[in-house]
């Protein structure tokens, strides 16, 4: 007792008491909160496509932040889907689009966020459709057409083939083709294609390769709301007149469009401290992201297949915590 009457009040002991102290604590957060891994991998879809460009974004953001990000480009959803269950794969994350997953299938995977909307772009050639006047409004009217449901692989191939049979259209009523979004464009040039689906978000560098093709239009889903009721993970967005070209007038008039929600999806276990420096990182990059949501729509924790990782669900409810705001990573 002696001894701590007589140094409680020197310096040099109470210093040595307080260092002692914080390497304590310190040591005690790196258990609970342990650091983020310093390399991950993302996987992310064609290279023409906005789930590259988000992960480059992505990728020079946790730069920053002293963390490597690898990309890896897929054929897009089902493939990312996939290399997420391969424990062999070195994929850690991917984007994968609403609708597409069995949940059964993928137990151990969790939602960190929606990113952003997919709509589900119909382009088609007027001439195509003389009995319309020249007018898309009905999937049931690609009976008999050349289309284009996207590429194995994607969830363009996934999302088109199931519109289409709640159309009451097989494969057999359709003469189809698989393919990646710029060949079935050179077809559609050349006129022999009639129509090409595409699943993609309308910022999208992609899509300036469509609508810059003469004789294109984009289909109005007139059973946008039907298809919403039948598909929840289905959104129904209303694109104003020339907002995907204000120079070519795409669309020529408001159009309805169905659209699935983008969404960054990784395993479970995850680091919490990760979760929130993603999470920070994404709110920054959507910024830019403001053809069809409203502000602050997205990140967003609602109509995920995925069940949202509990640290994101805090952080997009909250915001990030008071200790990770001070945590040194």
């Amino acid at each position: 007792m002696d001894f701590i009457r007589k140094n409680i009040y020197n310096p040099i002991a109470f210093g040595i008491a307080f260092l002692v102290l914080v390497a304590i604590l310190f040591a005690t957060l790196w258990v609970l909160v342990p650091p983020p891994p310093r390399s991950i991998q993302l996987a992310t879809g064609l290279p023409t496509g906005l789930y590259q460009q988000f992960g480059e974004r992505l990728q020079k953001e946790l730069t920053e932040e002293g963390i490597s990000l690898r990309l890896r480009t897929t054929g897009g959803t089902s493939d990312n889907l996939a290399l997420l269950n391969d424990p062999h794969s070195g994929v850690d994350f991917a984007m994968v689009q609403g609708g597409v997953a069995d949940l059964s299938k993928h137990p151990k995977l969790v939602s960190i966020a929606g990113v952003f909307y997919e709509p589900v772009w119909v382009w088609y050639r007027e001439a195509s459709f003389p009995n319309e006047s020249g007018r898309l409004g009905l999937l049931s009217q690609l009976k008999g057409k050349r289309v284009s449901i996207g590429n194995e692989g994607s969830g363009t191939l996934s999302l088109a083939s199931q519109l289409l049979e709640a159309s009451g259209l097989s494969m057999n009523d359709i003469r189809t083709e698989k393919l990646k979004p710029l060949e079935a464009l050179e077809k559609f040039k050349k006129g022999e294609l009639d129509a090409i689906f595409l699943v993609s978000a309308a910022e999208a560098p992609l899509l300036k390769s469509f609508y810059e093709t003469p004789g294109i239009r984009l289909m109005s889903f007139e059973q946008a709301e039907a298809y919403v009721h039948l598909f929840p993970f289905l959104s129904k967005v209303t694109v104003p007149r020339g907002m995907v070209s204000i120079a070519y007038d795409l669309p020529r008039q408001d159009i309805q469009v169905l659209a699935a929600t983008a969404t960054l999806v990784g395993k479970e276990g995850i680091s919490p401290a990760l979760v929130t420096l993603l999470l920070g990182d994404t709110y920054d990059i959507l910024k830019s992201y403001a053809y069809l949501q409203k502000p602050g729509e997205f990140p967003s924790g609602t109509g995920l297949d995925f069940p949202l990782h509990v640290d994101a669900e805090i952080y997009l409810k909250d915001g990030p915590s008071l200790l990770h705001r001070h945590l040194p990573f």
